[in-house]
């Protein structure tokens, strides 16, 4: 299956890019150990040998802050997607194994959160909130992107739970969590994977967003902390496009790595998509 993986060209492709962002987010601030925040430049400067990227609104090198800012991005994303797919991986993979009764609440609470539009849910809890750390801000989207991982799941364990080789580890007295850790687990990992790249992409677009509107991580610079500077000091009208260009094209870069990943894992885990 690896060796195959290996094979699909979007796949490549897409870990190719990502290695290449990663590499440069975790190498750079090694080689330039400053701080982010400091104002060692005029404001505006345009790129330059001093700074590669030239400086923002308030004199600060855009390289460094896009260093500094992806890696924080990315880990509000790891985490967020993290807790989305655990939450949602208990409550599916519960509810389906057990069905009745408590397959009905959970399933009833899975699809009230499913309704109300968690981008509006996080909004409200991010400004109700006075200083909002990273790992605060992935809880916070973690805890609203967990339904719709917690639907898929349950259907696929609601679909085994009849089968064979569930009937007869209950018959030898395996329990409940053991059968489904051992015997549905399996079965959905390879969802369960997909589905953490897709959560990881979309934790960094929710971070991306709520931090453009000033409303994410008070303490660290984000990527889309860079595009809220930007665009409060008017860096489009004036054609500073360093300021914020880098900063989406990370953000965009980001995310279309992990989506080629995820098309070339879906299309070795089925088959039937193989062109």
């Amino acid at each position: 299956m690896v060796k195959t993986l290996f094979k699909s060209s979007k796949f490549m492709i897409g870990i190719t890019i990502l290695f290449i962002l990663l590499t440069f987010t975790l190498m750079y601030p090694l080689m330039n150990t400053g701080d982010p925040f400091n104002m060692d430049g005029r404001p505006f400067q345009e790129p330059s040998g001093t700074h590669l990227l030239g400086t923002d609104n308030f004199g600060r090198d855009v390289l460094l802050e896009l260093a500094h800012a992806a890696r924080t991005s990315l880990y509000v994303g790891v985490l967020a997607g993290v807790i989305a797919i655990s939450v949602g991986l208990v409550i599916g993979l519960f509810a389906g194994y057990v069905g009745g009764i408590v397959d009905e609440i959970l399933t009833f609470i899975t699809n009230i959160f499913t309704v109300v539009p968690s981008f509006v849910i996080l909004i409200l809890i991010s400004v109700s909130l006075e200083t909002r750390g990273a790992w605060l801000t992935a809880l916070v989207i973690g805890f609203t992107a967990w339904p719709w991982t917690a639907r898929a799941v349950r259907a696929q364990a609601a679909s085994l739970r009849n089968r064979d080789h569930i009937y007869i580890a209950k018959i030898s007295g395996f329990s409940a969590p053991k059968i489904i850790v051992l015997e549905i687990l399996p079965y959905v990992a390879s969802y369960v994977v997909m589905a953490f790249i897709i959560q990881l992409a979309s934790g960094i677009l929710q971070e991306s967003a709520i931090s453009m509107l000033g409303l994410g991580p008070t303490n660290k610079v984000t990527l889309g902390m860079m595009l809220n500077w930007a665009l409060m000091s008017e860096a489009p009208r004036i054609g500073a496009w360093w300021t914020f260009i880098p900063s989406a094209a990370m953000v965009g870069f980001v995310t279309f790595s992990l989506y080629l990943i995820n098309i070339g894992m879906d299309e070795i885990f089925n088959p039937k998509l193989r062109s």
